[in-house]
């Protein structure tokens, strides 16, 4: 990716190399078992007889919504909650996968330089736009990069809330947010491990194991849960095309009485991808001659190494009163080294490479979030009311070699040596940032009447950023405010129905706001509003769930150049999406089962303009980037013979633009992924899983010069996987 679209970029760890060479609250804790039994009843627990749960999860409360526990039945939003069985399940093995194949309206723009953790949303693309969670816990974007968490394994489940979310989580939520939920720890005894092989040297080895600590001593006082994931491939692209990854996730929960909790918990995360940055366009298309090359150099490196730390404290003093607090430090060490742009010259018929980048980053973030909520009444109605506070400090080191001019020598299309990093061009210390964040929140539901409630909300941070040029020792200081809010509207005609309007206000930063640079430091942070109206219900005793919903999203203050003094940006851009989403789960017949989503949007750039020869171009009424207006995902189930399952799934996404002036065209692409089960016991599970059954060749990403397309980050091809699971 080039410098300026993706300039987001330490050594591995020796026991993350030993392992990865050998595969060469109280109310909480019960919520949290509850809900683990998605886990539990399937690839995490203690039986793989009953079929996965699937569904919309309507009556299923959720936290990422709403603090107050509410259900999507009770909440004026867009809400989806996919279990981490259905996942695994459909062979889903990463969070991206997983995400964009059983959400509603989310694709991936996946890349190395983004950490491959970059969706669209409602019409907006990228991590400052849609925001990315662990567990509740909000990691903030260095340099437009997110590298964690990747792994399914140990998901319970993920909760996607689509559209404007400043309300809760600040800013960079303006599309939505993605909000990863780990296994809990259980009493139950859970025992699992699955083993994976597949084409191109893929293999996977997983284990997941849980229960209660000291039984006989301490009583219920003391659980487990701990997950171990490992992947490694040669991979599909050569050379440098192999990758591997670990994924440890371990907590202990301690439960001294019924209204108090605690728990500890570790998640490290490892991973050295796939070097590949993308397959050059020759006369605007991917020759099947090509389709298998990779053009980076023989020595490119990229690691990630992630660890979060959180310890969580719940309190349930009575029935009405809860207070959740959680301490946290997270980490996050990552290195690129590579060539990483490659364009065809059709005069020499060579491939130009160019962007030789090493760039390392450090992150370190410290914090604290408190919130309690509490059950009572507001003139003489039922009301629940949550306040809280979030506070954190995050030191940010960016190290990079963007002084080096020199390219690495083109080579041909095919037969070519891929040569070596350009010794002279090694990375030295470029700029440290230190951000100081203090952020209030509140939100309030009353319920006017048995079929009405009002759900408000409210947030205000204030984050200060301080930069310091390690080279010339520059520095500047910069605070901001950003404040979000929302009301919503909900009617339930029945118990199992809801119809809900929602107005919600929040804020993104022009770029990830812990490493802005002086240049963006004086724009303010950009704003959306959006309008929703939608429907959500249950019919046939619960065989058939469905959303509806519409929306409009306006998000002004993009930055935009000064007509007639190209060097100069101002604030003057805007950005408008309006759109429709349908959501369904039906179980139709015994045996057969229908779950799918489809998103139509028109998305445009309303006052966008840019610098490009010296003269000022409006792109107003064109496409954003990246963003497709149509997205469908599909899948459909059969139990066709006793102990066995079939599961077909198709995915739908329009075409995209990789440029402003909508010319470096990238073609709309379905996929179909199949996966056929066979129960050999009770207790194992044999899978057979085809991903991209035709073929296709399709891009995820890619990069643009002038209006004309130069290279695509190629999607998965054809390619098959064996696993089995057991469970004791």
């Amino acid at each position: 990716m080039s410098r300026s679209k993706n300039p987001p970029r330490g050594r591995r760890a020796p026991l993350c190399g030993a392992l990865l060479t050998l595969l060469a609250s109280p109310a909480a804790s019960q919520e949290a078992i509850a809900l683990d039994q998605l886990s539990v009843e399937g690839e995490g627990g203690v039986s793989l007889t009953r079929a996965a749960p699937t569904g919309l999860n309507l009556r299923t409360p959720d936290r990422t919504a709403s603090r107050l526990g509410l259900t999507p039945l009770e909440t004026p939003a867009s809400i989806d909650i996919v279990s981490g069985e259905t996942a695994r399940l459909r062979g889903q093995d990463t969070i991206a996968e997983a995400v964009t194949q059983d959400a509603t309206g989310i694709t991936t723009i996946a890349a190395p330089g983004n950490g491959n953790g970059a969706f669209t949303s409602r019409g907006f693309a990228g991590p400052n736009s849609i925001q990315q969670l662990y567990d509740g816990t909000r990691f903030y974007v260095g340099a437009n990069t997110v590298t964690f968490p990747f792994d399914t394994w140990n998901v319970e489940r993920i909760e996607v809330l689509r559209g404007p979310s400043s309300v809760l989580y600040g800013d960079g939520a303006i599309g939505g947010v993605i909000n990863v939920v780990p296994k809990k720890p259980v009493f139950v005894p859970i025992n699992t491990a699955r083993t994976v092989i597949g084409t191109d040297g893929v293999a996977r080895l997983a284990l997941d194991s849980g229960g209660a600590l000291g039984r006989e001593e301490f009583g219920e006082t003391f659980a487990y849960r701990l997950n171990v994931s490992g992947n490694r491939a040669d991979g599909w692209i050569r050379p440098e095309g192999d990758f591997r990854n670990l994924a440890v996730s371990a907590a202990l929960l301690f439960q001294p009485s019924p209204d108090l909790a605690f728990t500890v918990s570790h998640d490290l995360g490892y991973q050295e991808p796939a070097r590949y940055w993308g397959t050059p366009l020759v006369e605007g298309r991917i020759p099947d001659l090509i389709r298998f090359n990779n053009y980076n150099v023989r020595d490119a490196k990229i690691t990630w190494a992630d660890n979060w730390t959180q310890f969580k404290t719940e309190w349930t003093p009575s029935a009405d009163i809860t207070v959740r607090n959680t301490a946290y430090r997270l980490t996050s060490r990552r290195h690129w080294l590579d060539t990483e742009q490659y364009i065809y010259n059709r005069g020499t018929g060579l491939v130009d490479r160019s962007d030789d980048l090493e760039i390392y980053h450090s992150q370190e973030q410290v914090g604290n979030r408190l919130d309690a909520s509490v059950k009572g009444s507001l003139f003489g109605l039922p009301n629940a009311f949550a306040v809280g506070f979030d506070v954190n400090h995050i030191d940010f080191r960016h190290t990079n070699n963007f002084y080096f001019e020199e390219t690495t020598p083109s080579v041909p299309l095919t037969g070519y040596d891929p040569g070596c990093f350009p010794q002279t061009g090694r990375a030295r210390p470029a700029y440290a940032t230190q951000t100081s964040q203090a952020s209030v929140f509140a939100e309030d539901r009353v319920i006017l009447s048995d079929k009405f409630s009002f759900l408000t909300g409210v947030r205000l941070d204030v984050p200060t950023l301080h930069r310091q040029d390690l080279q010339t020792g520059s520095q500047f200081e910069k605070t901001y405010q950003a404040l979000g809010y929302r009301f919503g509207l909900v009617y339930n005609p029945t118990p199992d129905s809801a119809l809900y309007a929602q107005y919600s206000f929040a804020t993104d930063p022009v770029n990830s706001l812990i490493t802005l640079n002086q240049s963006l430091a004086g724009f303010q942070l950009a704003t959306g509003t959006q309008v929703e109206i939608g429907a959500k219900g249950l019919a046939f005793d619960g065989a058939l769930d469905w959303t509806l919903a519409g929306y409009r999203i306006v998000k002004d203050n993009l930055i935009s150049a000064v007509p007639g003094q190209p060097t100069l940006s101002t604030q003057v851009g805007s950005q408008s999406s309006q759109g429709f989403e349908l959501a369904l789960g039906w179980q139709f017949a015994p045996g057969w089962r229908l779950d799918g989503n489809l998103a139509l949007l028109h998305a445009q750039y309303d006052a966008f303009d840019q610098n490009v020869g010296g003269a000022t171009i409006s792109y107003a009424g064109n496409q954003p980037i990246d963003v497709p207006e149509r997205v469908a995902n599909l899948w459909l189930t059969w139990d066709f013979a006793r102990a066995w399952t079939a599961r077909v799934g198709l995915q739908n996404v329009g075409q995209v633009y990789s440029d402003f002036s909508n010319t470096a065209r990238r073609p709309a692409y379905n996929l179909v992924n199949l996966v056929l089960d066979h129960q050999v016991t009770a207790d194992s599970r044999l899978s057979l899983r085809v991903y991209n059954l035709f073929d296709k060749v399709y891009a995820i990403s890619g990069n643009a010069v002038n209006g004309v397309g130069t290279n695509w980050l190629l999607g998965r091809p054809r390619s098959v996987e064996v696993a089995y699971t057991v469970t004791w």
